[in-house]
């Protein structure tokens, strides 16, 4: 049974966004370490026994394109820093960490990242999926926006039977608005996390490119519900698109949506959904 959204997932996310850059000391019982690399961000979560976050760490920085991660020693710079920071300020030691991958790609790639920063990893899983197990999804389809790729995971019965990925994301919304606007892509970066209303008319039809793709891979599969997760989806428009693309679906955001995958991942147990069929275009 897909959990309560307001009762249970809204204040996680809610309070993930509050505590960014910060935490709270002490915290008493076992903790987990999710850490989601993004082509935008890298962002660290800890989370007690009952999924909620304890402390957040994001920075918003360009380590990983379309799945690779192509600054590797920055990567794992980052990491080490994030999760020291966790440490010290939660006054706990992480041994262990989760963390994902976009669908289709080689999920060594995250691991290495994570191992080459001292720790050992829990878990990994794409990350729609990771989405899909949070909510417990009995029907449905996660849409993942990254900022490379848009990742989709369609759920039947409470399992994930396909998972697909292609190369359209939040940085691609950036490199038409430098383009469009004649700006370097840092500061089209900031008008989007800032000024999202009044960029919308220019990247707009980059979100119905990512329409077409969630289009391509739901033929052949009945579901009622879309799950939009990603930092992109916070955009004023995002969900009257989807909802406008797929009138005979219901299209569900989240409140903080920059946060959903990172939480589903540091929140991810064995047992919940797994895919059993990846696809990349």
């Amino acid at each position: 049974m897909t959990k309560d959204i307001h009762a249970w997932l809204t204040p996680r996310l809610d309070r993930a966004a509050a505590l960014l850059g910060g935490g709270e000391r002490p915290v008493a019982g076992d903790l987990r370490l999710g850490i989601d690399l993004g082509t935008s961000d890298v962002v660290a979560i800890a989370v007690d026994a009952g999924d909620r976050p304890v402390g957040v760490e994001l920075e918003w920085a360009d380590v990983v394109r379309d799945g690779i991660v192509w600054d590797y020693f920055g990567a794992v710079g980052i990491v080490r820093k994030q999760v020291e920071s966790l440490q010290q300020r939660l006054g706990v030691r992480f041994e262990r960490a989760n963390t994902s991958f976009p669908p289709g790609t080689d999920p060594r790639i995250s691991v290495n990242v994570i191992e080459a920063a001292g720790l050992e990893v829990a878990e990994v899983i794409d990350e729609p999926s990771a989405v899909a197990g949070l909510l417990d999804i009995e029907s449905g389809a996660v849409v993942d926006i990254g900022g490379g790729t848009t990742g989709i995971a369609v759920v039947k019965d409470g399992r994930v039977v396909y998972s697909g990925d292609e190369p359209t994301g939040g940085h691609h919304v950036s490199l038409t608005l430098a383009g469009g606007r004649g700006i370097p892509l840092e500061e089209a970066e900031r008008l989007k996390r800032e000024r999202g209303a009044e960029i919308w008319p220019t990247v707009q039809a980059v979100f119905e490119k990512m329409a077409d793709i969630v289009r391509h891979h739901l033929r052949g599969h009945a579901v009622g519900t879309l799950y939009l997760s990603g930092g992109s989806c916070a955009l004023p428009g995002v969900r009257e698109l989807f909802a406008r693309e797929f009138p005979a679906l219901d299209v569900f955001l989240p409140s903080q949506p920059l946060f959903l995958t990172p939480l589903s991942i540091a929140a991810y147990r064995p047992g919940s959904a797994t895919a059993t069929k990846t696809y990349r275009e």
